[in-house]
């Protein structure tokens, strides 16, 4: 009988040792090749990750750059502010390790912070307290105030550079300029037109912090600074802008009107030296306005110009060879025109009045007569000519184009209301610029607002040249500067300028809301013109003729703009045309 041979068995001691090396040496196999993998094959990879989880980036906001008026007078400009914040983890470091301080950490910290930020103690202590790892303390704290805080060393105070607008000149010009929002987004205005240029580039800086929210000093660390944006300089002069701003107020209290704008405007060289409205706003403060008051009257109400209108008629007239200064009308008091009734805004005899005498009375019936020697079409094409139903392009947001309407739309009436300003609509703007064409030999000028960016050396880079349109001939220009010369009585009308002969139009017509808007637009020298000048007021309650209303606040502009540029007078007494005929010497 053969003998046995005993099976191990799992329990045996030596059985269970070996299973449990074995396992061991599989642990270990795992153990070592995760290792190699991790510190090998994989360890530039987790090294990228543990440094991008512990890398922050920041931006550096730039500098809005300033806009200044014409003599570089700082409008708008950008002041270095601060953003304080905290890592309320690490303020219980407050001199832990000082041998002398009776209090540490946050209740310390508290107490030396809060006079800097004129909070309380215990505000302070509330803000420091916490397991935050970022929180901002204040905003938008002067440069003092930053340096006074991370001047006590409090381990965890941090701050940010930001930029805050400023608009040193208040309400002056507040129209033109605009404003942005808290974050620096331009909104309106001048900042919104030329946000490309003023913005700038931000830049950035970028570093590694530790578990508590601080730098590693040997860790990562690069900074971008950040661009400044460019000055952007305006073509308006602050001193002139004041004062037409400080007139038109004037001029719409004194009448109860709405609103009211004044432009002046250089015709040679499109430059536009101010641009007034009244309601108007601080751009410092802008929700304090009302929303209609933060826009901009000059561009965006439109209006028909009534009387003022007339002049663009005996131009194109004058231009198209079928009148001349000297023609002669019969002029009732109305008339009838295929069927339609026109009248002149006063009672009155039968005139025998001249083309000069025409514009000077300022006839309705007269105009059309000599409007009935061209054809609507003829007729629109001027109006078109002179800018009117286009918008200017002056670099400003919301201008409203006006209308004029297609000739062949000029049915009924409207044929003859286009005479004399009635039937189209026009903004203020516009309006200054199309008259202006006389005062610069006949050639239309774009409006700008811009002057250009200023360089590192000083000089300024022009945008771009303004655009230029030849509507009318030199003749018909000079003819229609005599013309208006005329209508101005110097020293009895309510336009005149010391020392000056004053050319210019009144007009008044009324709105669909029935209000009315008044105007006067006029130049002196009138013998030899640079400045247009216009006032408008919106939303008179009544018939007021802007002889009445505009043309006084016209003059008092107009004496401040000449000697604001240094236009002297030339001594040139105004022109007297023949107004009548048939009258006996």
């Amino acid at each position: 009988m053969s003998a046995r041979i005993p099976r191990a068995r799992l329990g045996e001691p030596s059985q269970r040792h070996r299973l449990i090396i074995s396992l061991i040496m599989v642990g270990v196999l795992l153990l070592s090749g995760r290792l190699i993998w991790v510190q090998g094959l994989d360890a530039s990879a987790r090294a990228e990750d543990a440094v991008a989880q512990r890398t922050v980036t920041r931006t550096i906001p730039a500098l809005r750059g300033e806009i200044t008026d014409r003599n570089g007078t700082v409008l708008a400009s950008s002041v270095q502010r601060y953003d304080l914040w905290v890592n309320q983890m690490q303020v219980d470091e407050y001199l832990e390790n000082s041998k002398t301080a009776e209090v540490t950490g946050v209740e310390a910290a508290a107490v030396e912070l809060a006079p800097v930020l004129g909070w309380s103690v215990s505000r302070t202590e509330e803000a420091l307290t916490g397991d935050a790892g970022f929180s901002y303390l204040r905003k938008n704290v002067e440069p003092e105030v930053r340096d006074a805080a991370m001047s006590l060393r409090i381990p965890g105070i941090g701050s940010d550079p930001v930029a805050d607008r400023i608009y040193p000149a208040g309400s002056v010009a507040g129209n033109i300029l605009g404003f942005v929002g808290s974050d620096g987004t331009a909104l309106a205005g001048a900042e919104l037109s030329f946000d490309d240029e003023l913005r700038g580039t931000a830049g950035k800086t970028t570093y590694e912090r530790g578990a508590q929210g601080q730098i590693i000093p040997t860790g990562k660390q690069e900074t971008i600074p950040a661009e400044n944006g460019s000055d952007v300089v305006l073509t308006i002069d602050r001193d002139l802008q004041w004062k037409s701003q400080q007139i038109v107020a004037g001029a719409v209290e004194q009448w109860g009107a709405t609103g009211g704008s004044a432009v002046v405007y250089n015709a040679k060289t499109g430059e536009v030296l101010s641009l007034a409205e009244y309601p108007t706003y601080d751009p410092n403060d802008p929700g304090a306005a009302e929303e209609q008051d933060r826009g901009n009257r000059s561009i965006s109400n439109v209006f028909e110009p009534g009387s003022t209108g007339k002049l663009f008629t005996l131009a194109a007239a004058l231009e198209e060879g079928t009148v001349t200064p000297e023609t002669e009308y019969e002029i009732p008091y109305e008339m009838w025109f295929d069927g339609h009734r026109v009248k002149d805004s006063r009672y009155h005899e039968d005139q025998q009045l001249t083309l000069a005498g025409v514009l000077k009375n300022s006839s309705n019936v007269g105009t059309v007569q000599i409007s009935e020697t061209l054809t609507p079409q003829v007729r629109h094409d001027y109006l078109r000519a002179f800018g009117l139903g286009e918008a200017t392009g002056v670099e400003l947001p919301g201008e409203s184009s006006g209308l004029v309407h297609p000739a062949e739309d000029w049915t009924g009436r409207t044929r003859y209301t286009t005479s004399f300003g009635q039937g189209y609509s026009v903004n203020a703007l516009q309006m200054v610029s199309a008259v202006g064409t006389f005062a610069n030999d006949g050639v239309r000028v774009q409006p700008s607002l811009i002057a250009g960016t200023r360089q590192d050396d000083g000089s300024v880079r022009p945008l771009g040249e303004p655009e230029r349109t030849r509507v009318v001939s030199s003749g018909t220009a000079e003819t229609m500067l005599q013309l208006m010369d005329n209508a101005v009585e110097d020293g009895r009308s309510s336009a005149s300028v010391t020392g000056y002969a004053v050319a210019g139009k009144s007009g008044t017509a009324q709105v669909g809301d029935g209000t009315y808007t008044a105007s006067f637009i006029g130049f002196a020298p009138a013998d030899d013109p640079n400045l247009v000048v216009g006032v408008f007021l919106f939303g008179l309650d009544t018939f007021i003729s802007g002889s009445r209303s505009a043309a006084p606040a016209f003059s008092e502009l107009t004496t401040f703009a000449l000697q604001n540029q240094g236009i002297a007078p030339t001594g040139v007494a105004g022109r007297e045309l023949e107004n009548e005929w048939g009258q006996e010497s």
